[in-house]
């Protein structure tokens, strides 16, 4: 808990609990919305990657294949001698492994964001606690006897601030 506000040794005033535990449940919120921002900025960074996999694999596919076909198609032929079909066939098989590959690591990007449950835990959180404080009562205040509260000649008594509700 805080310390208190004032010397040590003294109690703190109801008014001065009531606002400490407001601060603190200001603060509560504040902080459970910060870690779901936190959360979701997670989950979207990783379904990016995976998006920028999948456009990778795309571009590599489309832009790349006339003329990587061709070059790897002469330098199969030159390598080994093979009729030309064949080497284009070889080259093009070769492309479609590597977007094949670059797809594979965007769906694994994918599906990691599916599984992200950034808010889902905060939110379950947040419902934790407000299960929590509605169950909370008040504890008993001691009765104080008929003539307690009359001052004496000279005090002055301390104002407490109330609620009109």
């Amino acid at each position: 808990m805080s310390a208190p506000d004032g010397p040590v040794g003294t109690e703190r005033s109801l008014g001065q609990l009531v606002s400490a535990a407001s601060k603190e449940m200001s603060e509560l919120v504040h902080d459970e919305i910060a870690l779901v921002k936190a959360q979701l900025t997670q989950d979207v960074k990783r379904g990016a990657i995976g998006s920028a996999a999948f456009i990778a694999a795309t571009a590599v596919l489309i832009f790349s294949l006339p003329m990587l076909s061709f070059a790897l198609a002469y330098g199969i032929r030159t390598w080994s001698g093979w009729n030309m079909a064949i080497c284009f066939v070889l080259s093009f098989a070769a492309n479609v492994l590597v977007a094949g590959l670059l797809a594979w690591i965007g769906v694994i990007f994918a599906k990691k964001a599916a599984k992200g449950k950034g808010p889902q835990k905060a939110a379950a959180a947040a419902k934790e606690t407000a299960a929590v404080l509605s169950n909370v009562k008040p504890h008993p205040r001691p009765v104080a006897p008929a003539g307690a509260l009359e001052l004496e000649a000279g005090e002055r008594a301390d104002a407490v601030a109330r609620s009109t509700t």
